[in-house]
């Protein structure tokens, strides 16, 4: 698999319990646009539980980072309603959508895409009140260890296995 190449194979339709579809699909390179739009509905606590601030705007250098990844050891998706008139980035949820599966779902296809490019040992660093991430782990991973510093956690997880 050459790393570079857009992976389509991640794309696909997501079901909600109230029985709207989300289309999820990896984000485009330098599509910063889409990254601008989420943070801009995100409440103040959850650019905080994500971001470690809540800035009230993204710095260019961040949105850099979360959009111009190489498909391999960078990879955000974002998952929007398919009339595209919302959008969801790496493992931020917006507030409305949160307690939906979502996070969960998002988490397992960024594991399957990572795991199918040779990784099986991830880290997670996460503020250490932030109970919505570990809970979100614990569906999808098991965690090897777990250090906290100024409060901040670093947890070293890798994937439950699916049968």
């Amino acid at each position: 698999m050459n790393p570079a190449v857009y992976p389509i194979e991640l794309a696909g339709h997501l079901k909600l319990p109230n029985h709207r579809r989300l289309w999820v699909r990896p984000l485009r390179r330098c599509e910063g646009g889409v990254v601008r739009e989420l943070y801009d509905h995100l409440s103040p606590r959850t650019r905080y539980l994500r971001f470690f601030s809540a800035m009230p705007a993204l710095p260019d250098s961040v949105v850099r980072l979360l959009t111009c990844g190489d498909y391999r050891r960078r990879l955000s998706l974002v998952a929007e309603w398919e009339t595209a008139d919302g959008a969801e980035v790496g493992l931020v949820v917006r507030d409305e959508w949160q307690r939906q599966g979502i996070g969960v779902a998002l988490a397992e296809r960024v594991l399957v895409a990572a795991e199918a490019r040779g990784f099986d040992r991830f880290v997670a660093h996460t503020l250490w009140d932030n109970g919505v991430l570990r809970k979100l782990l614990k569906h999808v991973g098991d965690i090897i260890s777990s250090t906290t510093r100024h409060g901040v956690s670093e947890l070293t997880f890798s994937p439950r296995r699916r049968s």
